[in-house]
């Protein structure tokens, strides 16, 4: 009989859909170029703001969120790959790598962009305090690494195409942070995977990532 668990706290939903909103919003902006930049600029900051946070959650946030709940060692991910292991509840070991790859692409993109210049509609606020041979190697790391991060954002699409059609939806847990599953699945009692998703741990969350916005978009 299938129950009903929480996986995602409130927290990291937000997190997740104001991230892929903020990307997107980077995107069509970067391409408008002209003015349309300083909106690229802060869709930058946002994004810095928004990984922190995920680092930062990754260490004090619910079961699921954590890194240590989700980031594989070579055996897990071995067995996993083979079809020795259920893989977990919340990111299997395939996925917790593609996450970790996003953040750090995200997190590279956004910190490089602080030194970027395109000497036509765009310079980054940091961008006065180092030479201009570190300048261009930044540029050319930021504009290099967005190919990067589409790559990683197209694999994650077809990763859900993918799991839609084999009929385990990704998409309503992220939405909701419910998910049905099996106990009889997971060879441990269901209690053990719960994620805490109470008003304090909204609180924390959210004072935390709203005071990274506030800090980040103050600082630049």
């Amino acid at each position: 009989m299938k129950k009903v668990i929480r996986i995602w706290d409130l927290p990291l939903r937000v997190f997740h859909w104001l991230l892929a909103i903020t990307i997107i919003s980077g995107i069509i902006f970067v391409k408008q170029s002209g003015s349309a930049m300083v909106w690229h600029a802060y869709c930058g900051y946002l994004a810095l703001a928004l990984v922190l946070f995920r680092i930062i959650w990754g260490f004090i946030g619910s079961e699921h969120a954590r890194f240590s709940s989700f980031v594989p060692s070579p055996s897990a991910l071995f067995a996993y790959v083979r079809g020795n292991s259920f893989g977990g509840l919340g990111h299997n070991p395939l996925g917790a790598l593609s996450v970790l790859a996003l953040l750090f692409s995200i997190l590279l993109q956004a910190f490089t962009g602080l030194f970027a210049d395109d000497e036509i509609a765009f310079q980054g606020p940091l961008s006065k305090y180092v030479s201009n041979d570190l300048v261009a190697l930044l540029t050319s790391v930021h504009r290099f690494n967005r190919y990067f991060i589409y790559g990683l954002i197209g694999l994650h699409v077809l990763a859900i195409i993918y799991y839609q059609i084999k009929k385990k939806d990704l998409i309503t847990p992220m939405l909701t942070g419910d998910k049905k599953i099996d106990p009889a699945e997971q060879g441990q009692e269901i209690q053990m995977f719960e994620s805490k998703d109470g008003l304090l741990q909204r609180v924390l969350g959210f004072t935390i990532l709203f005071s990274l916005i506030v800090l980040i978009f103050i600082s630049f």
